[in-house]
């Protein structure tokens, strides 16, 4: 039996920033505190923590004072940067640039909408800490669609500003826009961003190629990964026989009746050493 991982899986450019800022640190001061996850893959955030990473919510800056915290790659919105300075904290910002990008510009686009009474909304996962980042940008304001059927909250007569969570399909993004353009008014002010990361948007059709190729497919991804059920879910699509797992402890046996070709993919906060393990394990 064949086993091959996919070339293309893993980190992201925005997680390996974050990933490579921790391990400074810690290679020098042996602490550092994380503001949630670094990663949404808990055999990644263990191996840090095994170096003196400390994984911190908000509610305990407060006993931090004077002390390093790290900001990861799905960013922060402005409150947070106001109470580190306010409580002499020492922020290694490690916000992926693309996310940083995208809160100047809702930031940008909020300031415009506010004095026309215009909206700004996120297609995002409610919760989701990129999304709290973005809404911090609006003072709390916008609105977060995650479906068509949360858009009963926007007002259509009223100016609207649209943009994406970075990790969102770009299809079901689309399809969004359509459907808000379709209700509104002749004339009305409604302006649609681009802002899914062409690296999520790339992924999804070069993992086709290979989810074709195989004939099983082990998709390795953190179970509160987004673009990781994202890619699993397209994936499923295309290899019937694509199977979901966080770790090696997972496999199963019979999954692999029958088949000559296996594939390994992950999530672009799947390390490739977890891939790498989970082929160990299958042989």
């Amino acid at each position: 039996m064949e086993i091959l991982i996919d070339e293309h899986a893993g980190y992201c450019f925005g997680v390996v920033k974050a990933i490579g800022a921790a391990e400074e640190v810690l290679k020098n001061d042996g602490r550092l505190y994380c503001l949630g996850d670094i990663v949404h893959n808990s055999a990644e955030v263990e191996r840090l923590k095994n170096l003196g990473l400390e994984v911190i919510d908000h509610d305990m800056l407060e006993s931090l004072q004077g002390k390093k915290v790290l900001i990861r790659a799905h960013g922060e919105p402005p409150e947070t940067y106001r109470r580190a300075k306010a409580l002499s904290i020492e922020l290694v910002d490690a916000t992926c640039p693309i996310v940083l990008a995208l809160q100047q510009r809702i930031k940008k686009g909020y300031d415009e909408m506010r004095p026309v009474g215009g909206q700004i909304v996120i297609f995002g996962k409610p919760g989701h800490a990129e999304v709290v980042g973005l809404t911090g940008q609006t003072d709390g304001t916008a609105i977060i669609v995650s479906s068509p059927d949360d858009i009963g909250a926007i007002d259509f007569q009223r100016p609207i500003r649209l943009y994406s969570q970075t990790t969102k399909s770009r299809e079901e993004y689309q399809r969004l826009r359509d459907n808000i353009a379709s209700r509104l008014p002749e004339g009305a002010d409604f302006v649609a961003y681009d802002t899914v990361c062409n690296r999520v948007a790339n992924r999804a059709r070069d993992l086709e190629g290979f989810a074709r190729s195989v004939d099983v497919l082990l998709f390795v991804a953190g179970s509160n990964s987004s673009n990781g059920h994202y890619l699993y879910e397209y994936c499923r699509k295309v290899q019937p026989r694509t199977y979901l797992i966080a770790d090696p402890s997972q496999l199963q046996k019979q999954w692999f009746d029958g088949a000559h070709r296996v594939g390994i993919s992950g999530a672009t906060s799947t390390p490739r050493w977890l891939m790498e393990d989970v082929k160990k394990a299958i042989l």
